[in-house]
């Protein structure tokens, strides 16, 4: 199982961060969640194979099987210590409050693009980088 066929959500209201992901046939016991360096979160979940018993025969097995994680930096106005997380019907709701007297500060930031042919410190325009925008 890896990262690229797992779908997730990503909500933010004005009282929570809420992240929904898909882990079908994963069960709770086999998801772990943890908070990493003070504001990253990682999600990560083991699906285990269904070995083959005697006398059965697979004739197609396209189900992934293995672990998977996916992280996400967390803003700085998350309440990390607060952070509640359920799982029903294959899917993980992790609900991450925020904290309303800390401001969000923007994180938004140009960077400079250069040319192969006009050095190292030639200005040629801004690339912005945005994950996950819905």
């Amino acid at each position: 199982m890896d990262n690229s066929g797992t779908q997730m959500d990503w909500k933010e209201t004005a009282h929570a961060h809420i992240f929904e992901i898909d882990l079908p046939g994963v069960s709770k016991e086999d998801v772990k969640l943890e908070v990493e360096e003070g504001r990253v979160l990682r999600v990560s979940a083991e699906r285990k194979e269904e070995a083959e018993e005697k006398g059965e025969k697979w004739h197609c097995k396209e189900r992934a099987s293995g672990g998977f994680f996916r992280e996400f930096e967390l803003p700085e106005n998350a309440k990390v210590d607060e952070i509640k997380a359920s799982m029903r019907d294959g899917v993980l709701v992790v609900i991450v409050p925020k904290d309303e007297h800390r401001k969000k500060k923007p994180r938004k930031k140009g960077v400079e693009i250069y040319g192969e042919d006009e050095g190292e410190h030639a200005p040629k325009g801004l690339g912005r980088f945005v994950c996950c925008k819905a």
